[in-house]
């Protein structure tokens, strides 16, 4: 446990927060920093953009997931740098209605070894207009 501990930790290192275990589950909670309103309100719960590991195998191989919200304008340069780095989009969609500026909502897989799963996020987030920070 104490390996997983120290790679959630460097999960989060690489990706720019902070890793927290648990459950047997890495996970690092930034958020995307812009002004968003739902229905001419303000709001900052709107923009997650977080990266998690579970499931890792004796060869240090895990499930990776993402879920980053994205401006309809990034998503043409995101697209490309995650998939250059071998990342799955498993899913591009809306979460909200009546929002401004619009937000999508991409989410992103892979078998691999976490830290390299969050090295190749990082560089795909480095494509966003802004990087996400820690919340």
């Amino acid at each position: 446990m104490n390996d997983k501990l120290a790679i959630c930790e460097q999960f989060g290192h690489i990706i720019g927060g902070k890793g927290k275990m648990e459950n047997g589950v890495c996970s690092v909670n930034l958020h995307r920093k812009m002004k968003v309103f739902v229905q001419g309100r303000q709001s900052t719960s709107v923009l997650p953009a977080g990266a998690v590991f579970e499931s890792m195998d004796n060869e240090g191989n895990a499930l990776n997931l993402a879920e980053i919200a994205i401006l309809q304008e990034e998503i043409p340069s995101f697209t490309q740098a995650a998939v250059q780095q071998g990342l799955i989009i498993s899913a591009l969609h809306n979460h909200w209605i009546f929002i401004t500026p619009f937000i999508l909502y991409i989410h992103l897989q892979s078998v691999e070894p976490p830290l390299s799963f969050a090295k190749k996020l990082r560089y795909a987030l480095s494509h966003l207009t802004s990087y996400p920070v820690q919340q």
